[in-house]
């Protein structure tokens, strides 16, 4: 799958997911763009978004984009890192039009 990290998502958690193919929004710069319109962008060429904004559901309409969003409940990476077989697992899984928050616990 090609995955997106929205700013925000640690960069290296792209090791984890070497199955796929990721890019950032900073690589594509797209740091500019407001959330509609980077969902639009990403939508065009990408398959899943890696996203920290835990209210992008309530914000955007999301709803009937084949893009695939996984929303993480943190920013800190050292969390991220003990939970990297979790974010991969839930990655993997992830089919089109899929909204998937996790949680750490």
């Amino acid at each position: 799958m090609k995955i997106l990290f929205d700013q925000g998502t640690p960069a290296p958690l792209r090791r984890a997911l070497i199955a796929h193919t990721v890019s950032t929004a900073y690589e594509m710069g797209w740091m500019q763009l407001s959330n509609g319109a980077l969902l639009r962008a990403a939508e065009a060429q990408f398959d899943v978004l890696i996203t920290i904004d835990r209210n992008l559901r309530h914000q955007q309409n999301i709803i009937g984009l084949r893009l695939a969003i996984l929303i993480l409940p943190t920013t800190n990476w050292p969390t991220i890192r003990v939970h990297e077989p979790q974010v991969v697992a839930a990655v993997d899984a992830l089919r089109a039009g899929d909204v998937v928050e996790l949680s750490f616990s």
